[in-house]
């Protein structure tokens, strides 16, 4: 397997970004207020790429989709379908649940900071792409990879060097890959999404279907 990049929490690459966890530790000087690295084993062979840290989410927590609206979607979802060991992504203190590892999956984002207004910009995301790039080359053979919204699928294309013209986003559309990954798309689980029912449970169940139907599919024809 491939050895990661080394990321840091410390990252200061894009100085918008940096200024503004600054700020925001002064502010909340419990909150973790850095990049955020990524959650799960490297090179499973499900990748869930999202945008980027939310406020009082993985911003507070440290965890991806951790303390956040999106967060409980996600997790009771994963749990669901067997990616996770608990539906609970928070633990009776309204930290980051200690109890709940990941099962065949790694969740990171597109940007690691967190943006002002969750809207990272363009130069942003690019700058962060390097992670990612890492990240999708970590990957096994016919890995499934997850995005969360457009910012995430573009993200990922960019990283594999692939034209957005050529793979358009569209809720649970599948595209097969150059390289033999499979990349899901999915409107992203964020409270907006949800609350206005552009994404519904059932939705979203419905990727992750696809998604453990297609993993279960390669386990068989190895066996």
């Amino acid at each position: 397997m491939m050895r990661l990049m080394e990321f840091s929490t410390g990252c200061t690459q894009c100085p918008r970004l940096a200024d503004f966890l600054d700020e925001v530790r002064q502010k909340e000087p419990t909150y973790f207020a850095r990049p955020v690295p990524s959650f799960g084993s490297a090179g499973s062979p499900l990748l869930i790429v999202g945008l980027a840290p939310g406020m009082h989410g993985a911003n507070r927590t440290g965890r991806p989709f951790t303390g956040d609206y999106a967060g409980v979607l996600l997790y009771s979802t994963l749990h669901e379908f067997g990616f996770a060991t608990a539906g609970e992504p928070l633990d009776a203190a309204g930290l980051a649940n200690p109890d709940l590892a990941l099962n065949g999956c790694r969740i990171t984002n597109a940007v690691r900071c967190l943006p002002p207004q969750n809207k990272p910009e363009p130069a942003e995301v690019k700058q962060c792409n390097a992670y990612l790039a890492e990240e999708l080359a970590a990957l096994p053979a016919g890995a499934a990879v997850l995005v969360l919204g457009t910012v995430a699928h573009g993200a990922v294309l960019r990283a594999l060097g692939l034209r957005a013209k050529d793979y358009a986003f569209g809720h649970n559309a599948q595209h097969v890959l150059p390289n033999g990954m499979m990349l899901y798309d999915s409107y992203h689980c964020s409270r907006y999404n949800t609350q206005t029912r552009r994404l519904t449970e059932a939705m979203f169940h419905d990727v992750f279907r696809a998604i453990r139907e297609y993993l279960s599919s390669l386990e068989t024809a190895r066996i």
